[in-house]
């Protein structure tokens, strides 16, 4: 990378270890195939400025180790070129987003850092935060932020822009349009409805599909890593060889060519979306749920249980594949046998507490779309059940302290005081935010998630290995 050559046109916000070993993977290979250099990234930390405060010692420049089977050698990613705390510099992010070199927005903030609310699918503006921002305040969402800073784009004049989140989410671009949309709807009118106009007319949402394993990285990686680079870099990040981008072409100021560095461009992003949320995110959250009820560490150990492979395989097979539209491009068996082997990778250590974090923001995307297909089609979803009763456990078991989710207290107070299966499963299944009206009314579905946790809390794992091979 001629880094003399490269100039800031991108800001991402979330710059964790997945936007570092992904987004800024493609980006870098784009402006290396295409010579193009005017992509460079502007990196924002949302939460903390950890990653802010390694990378800025380092011009920006990290390692990615890939690891497993065709894991290509270290190498020193230059594509970002500023990495800034949001936290801390809330207004310079807001400067950063209207900045006429800026062209394109990236997000990796994960699920609950759009603040949306499930029941509505738009902004959660009982949110603090949200509320906070939406005062006047330099902001700290990331919505207020993306908001924000167009607004000052459209009083500047700085131009068109595209705004691309890169977060596991159906339809994430529309959902960010809705989102950003009703950020501007909530403020005041005079400020409010010029806006709207203006983003009507200059800014784009595509949709994307991204799909990488970047487990959290350990202080071993780290030796590993100045042991075949020799030099330290505490902002490496681990990866799987595997990386794939799925994108929409709807960009309004220009773009990489991300094609050149292997992404693909689809009309039916959405297809894609499906796939990954219901086969491989889906079966993520079910082997994390199981591996921690048998106590496995990570998730290459939990697949590695025989039975709990068999409930992931059947999952995946009998209930998600029946009742999803395949892209034309995926053969869904073979991609579902390639998870399978993406899981096994034991040299990732992707944990099954950190795949099951955040639990209630992912279920109503990853799981109940399956499970209500399954019933719509009059089957019984079994397994996906099973990943459900998982989770119920899993929430049920754990003291709120150490239950990383963001409605853990919100989980906690709904849970009796006395806990088994006949009081656990209505309780949780009575959770409006997550499972809506209608799964508590279904007596079917009811039992299954009895059955599994009656299993779980009596026989535990063991029994719960010979009710899935005999089932």
């Amino acid at each position: 990378m001629q880094r003399d050559k490269l100039q800031p046109g991108i800001v991402h916000l979330g710059l964790g270890a997945f936007a570092r070993a992904h987004t800024a993977v493609f980006t870098e290979e784009a402006m290396l195939a295409s010579g193009d250099f005017d992509w460079g990234i502007v990196g924002v930390t949302q939460r903390s400025d950890t990653v802010a405060r390694q990378l800025s010692p380092q011009d920006g420049l990290f390692t990615v180790a890939e690891r497993g089977d065709g894991a290509a050698p270290l190498r020193v990613v230059a594509s970002i070129v500023e990495a800034l705390s949001g936290r801390d510099n809330p207004q310079e992010v807001v400067d950063r987003i209207a900045a006429e070199s800026t062209r394109i927005v990236t997000l990796t903030i994960t699920e609950k850092g759009y603040r949306f609310d499930p029941s509505t699918g738009s902004l959660n503006l009982d949110d603090d935060e949200v509320q906070a921002d939406l005062a006047g305040r330099a902001p700290h969402t990331a919505v207020g932020q993306i908001t924000r800073g167009l607004q000052q784009r459209a009083r500047t004049g700085a131009g068109p822009i595209t705004v691309v989140s890169c977060d596991n989410l159906p339809g994430n671009g529309e959902l960010t349009r809705t989102l950003v949309r009703a950020f501007a709807a909530a403020l005041p009118a005079a400020e409010g409805e010029p806006l709207l106009a203006w983003l009507g007319e200059n800014v784009t949402f595509p949709s994307t599909m991204v799909d990488r394993m970047v487990p959290a990285t350990t202080p071993a990686d780290l030796d590993d890593v100045e042991r075949e680079l020799g030099l330290r870099d505490e902002a490496a990040v681990v990866a799987e060889p595997f990386k794939q981008w799925v994108i929409e072409d709807n960009f309004a100021a220009g773009r990489p060519r991300f094609e050149d560095a292997g992404a693909l461009f689809s009309a039916d992003v959405a297809a894609w979306e499906a796939a990954k949320l219901r086969l491989l995110n889906a079966s993520h959250s079910m082997l994390a749920y199981l591996g921690l009820a048998a106590g496995k560490e990570t998730i290459s150990e939990a697949v590695g249980h025989a039975a709990f492979l068999t409930a992931c395989r059947r999952m995946m097979v009998e209930e998600a594949l029946p009742t999803i539209t395949l892209p034309p491009e995926l053969d869904g068996e073979q991609y579902c046998s390639q998870v399978l082997s993406r899981f096994a990778n034991a040299a990732l250590g992707h944990t099954t507490a950190k795949v099951g974090s955040d639990g209630s923001q992912k279920l109503g995307l990853r799981l109940l779309p399956t499970i209500r297909g399954t019933l719509a089609a009059g089957r019984q979803p079994r397994w996906a059940a099973l990943a459900v009763a998982a989770w119920m456990h899993h929430v049920a078991t754990t003291p709120v302290a150490d239950l990383n989710d963001p409605l853990a207290t919100e989980l906690q107070a709904t849970l009796p005081a006395t806990r088994t299966a006949a009081t656990v499963v209505p309780a949780l299944l009575g959770f409006r935010p997550i499972f809506g009206h209608d799964l508590t009314q279904h007596e079917a579905f009811t039992e299954l998630l009895l059955h599994w946790y009656r299993i779980l809390e009596t026989d535990g794992p063991d029994g719960l290995g010979n009710e899935i091979n005999h089932g």
